[in-house]
């Protein structure tokens, strides 16, 4: 929460730029994630979980340590995203009030929000599909 908080409220402040913007928050949640399999891995996990079927991804996350690598996972992935979008943005000369909105969605649901930032970014013009173009 505090990065999002940063991303929205202080977009341009220095500690943003250091926290949100660096490697520290990936590096401190991928930190738990790697906590979160080796507790898995020592015996703290679901019992028969796996990727391959439905009912194995449900076994995994049957557990409060399956719980806790899901959800690091999201977190790590949607404040990246999160921040690629915000740096775009600014780059793009975006208003940052038409940034919010993509933001908040990207936080609750990743994937919703960078469909917003993409068109956004698609019918103002400032911006194609590719995510490489400048």
């Amino acid at each position: 929460m505090p990065a999002w908080a940063l991303l929205v409220l202080a977009p341009n402040w220095e500690l943003t730029r250091k926290l949100v913007h660096s490697m520290l928050y990936p590096l401190f949640l991928g930190a738990v994630y790697i906590g979160g399999f080796a507790l898995a891995f020592m015996g703290h996990g679901a019992e028969g979980g796996s990727f391959s079927s439905i009912e194995g991804v449900r076994t995994l996350f049957s557990s409060d340590v399956g719980i806790l690598i899901g959800w690091t996972h999201y977190l790590v992935f949607d404040l990246f995203v999160g921040a690629w979008e915000a740096r775009d943005a600014k780059r793009r000369g975006f208003s940052h009030w038409l940034l919010i909105p993509c933001l908040f969605f990207t936080f609750m649901a990743g994937p919703i929000g960078l469909f917003l930032y993409l068109l956004l970014r698609k019918f103002t013009h400032k911006g194609g599909w590719s995510l490489s173009e400048t």
